[in-house]
């Protein structure tokens, strides 16, 4: 029996993470239209509503119950405004192993809320889904990315060479491709021990506290 992701929501100090809804069409669909979304993830372009209520009502819900992935919005707590998305894929429940990736709105960005919703979903698969590895792709020129991994703990294992396509906004409003590496990182349980102290007292703020 293949095992699947339930619908979950997990709370940390300052976000919720929760399936995407209806109210989240506007705020996804400008989000992805973002230039550095652009740049360095395949999502189509233009992204329209259209496109947003397709990935909510069909994608993410096929994924989930195919047991191969898992899509959840990101929230501040108290103003319920979306400012990310956490997205797992590729997960091979025998190994116990999936591949994580987060994108954050440009309006919220700097806030540390990619690192706080990365490790707080980190933390739920290693307690609740008992998954045993974690993998992230950055791109080599993407250094935020890289940042977030670096800072919820995980260890770089090497370069995938040009097997990443990044992409740039011509002078026309078209888009070129160009490849360049994807770093390759890895998180296991044993090396969350001390990441959530440090990210608490580096930002001010408990990354996990709960989930249902």
């Amino acid at each position: 029996m293949t095992n699947t992701f339930p619908e979950v929501s997990i709370s940390t100090e300052r976000l919720v993470l929760r399936p995407l809804d209806e109210d989240d069409v506007p705020a996804l669909a400008e989000m992805m239209n973002d230039e550095l979304v652009t740049a360095w993830t395949s999502v189509p372009q233009p992204f329209t509503e259209e496109g947003a209520r397709t990935w909510i009502f069909e994608d993410a819900p096929r994924e989930r119950e195919a047991g191969t992935g898992l899509t959840l919005a990101v929230a501040e707590f108290l103003t319920q405004r979306l400012v990310g998305v956490i997205q797992l894929g590729k997960t091979n429940w025998h190994v116990r192993s999936t591949e994580l990736s987060y994108i954050v709105a440009p309006w919220a960005r700097g806030e540390g809320y990619a690192s706080e919703a990365a490790l707080a979903t980190a933390q739920w698969l290693f307690r609740d889904q008992r998954v045993e590895r974690i993998e992230l792709r950055t791109a080599a020129d993407n250094t935020a990315a890289q940042q977030v991994a670096q800072k919820i703990g995980c260890i770089s294992e090497g370069v995938l060479r040009n097997a990443c396509i990044a992409r740039t906004r011509t002078e026309d409003g078209g888009l070129a491709e160009a490849r360049t590496d994807f770093i390759v990182w890895s998180l296991l349980p044993e090396d969350l021990e001390g990441v959530t102290e440090q990210l608490a007292e580096a930002g001010g703020f408990t990354a996990f506290s709960d989930w249902n």
